[in-house]
Formats: structure tokens, sequence, C-alpha cells
């Protein structure tokens, strides 16, 4: 069993408390059932979350919108289950999806898992988000910067030389220097 399966379910387990509902829906292997749980009304949260994970890795696009969801909830570790199953889920919306969230300044405080999963998917959107979000987490006494150095390994990481300039401006911030000093060493000199 993966290691990320293998989590949200010991997790989800304990939520549900380990009721025959939850049982079956972890046993079950009909694509149908699970995409049902995802609509029908008055389901748990921890119902949706499993079916829309199990669905996410096998690559059916019917999770898409509830991971996207989970994916801005504010619980970390569903965030990060969420991130997980859209990586794997191969659908072209996902990256502009995370864009959107990691841009999104109502809801920064949730955009670390955003961030990631923008890098480890390396689409198009990825870099100008990252940019975005942490020319803002630039910002005197942001209280953000666990989100501020996500986008700076993340752009080393990605190696875009677009990414110059902002990462020049992380050096002035002591928090993050380091990081963007590192990044920076990443990504090829322009000319």
């Amino acid at each position: 069993m993966d290691e990320e399966l293998r989590s949200l379910t010991e997790r989800l387990r304990q939520e549900s408390g380990g009721t025959a509902a939850y049982r079956h829906l972890e046993a079950t292997e009909d694509p149908d059932e699970l995409a049902e749980v995802l609509t029908a009304p008055g389901r748990p949260l921890w119902a949706r979350e499993l079916a829309a994970f199990r669905l996410g890795l096998v690559g059916d696009r019917r999770a898409f919108e509830s991971l996207v969801l989970l994916l801005n909830h504010r619980d970390p570790q569903r965030c990060v289950c969420a991130a997980y199953a859209l990586a794997r889920l191969g659908d072209p919306r996902t990256a502009r999806a995370a864009a959107a969230l990691a841009t999104n300044e109502l809801r920064v405080a949730y955009a670390l898992h955003p961030v990631r999963l923008l890098v480890e998917l390396r689409a198009p959107e990825s870099v100008p988000a990252l940019i975005t979000t942490l020319e803002r987490r630039l910002r005197p006494h942001d209280p953000y910067r666990r989100v501020a150095l996500a986008c700076v390994e993340g752009l080393g990481a990605l190696g875009d030389v677009r990414a110059r300039p902002v990462l020049g401006e992380a050096l002035a911030h002591p928090s993050l220097a380091e990081a963007a000093v590192r990044a920076l060493a990443r990504i090829p000199k322009q000319g």
C-alpha cells in the first residue's frame, strides 16, 4: 500500500470511528461507487476525502473538484493528501487551479500546499504563480514566511531565469536569504 494512502486511511479510520461504512468505502474497487460519494448529499467529509483520494490515484478526473477543495482546506493533513492525489490525477486543470489557490491573497494562509504542488507539476503556470506569491510575501512583517520559503525553494528547483529578480529581492530578508542563495545557485546565468 502506498505510504500516503496508508497515512490517509489511518487518519480517516480514526475520524470515522472505523464504522462499517468506512470499511466498505476503503475496500470497494468500484470507481462509480466512489464517484457517487462525491456528489451524494449528507456524506461526511472523511468519506468524500477517501473517495476523492482513491479516485485521484487511479486518474479518475471525477475527483478533481473535490481534491481542489481539499487542497485549500484549513487542515494541513487534508491539503497534503489532496496535493498528492492531484499530482497523480493527470488532469490538465490542476496547475491552473493550484496557481489560483497559491496566488489568492484571501487564502494565503492555506497556500503552502498549492505552492508545493506547483513545483511538483512543473507546469507553465508554476513559475509565474510562485513569483507572484513570493513578491507579495516580501512585504514588511508578512506573517506567511513558510509560504515565502516554499516559493523560494520551489523557484530554485524549477530553475527558471525569470525567478532571478524576485530571488534577488528575497536576499534582503534574513529568514529567506540562505534559501535564496541556494535557489539562485540553481538557476542558469542569463546572457
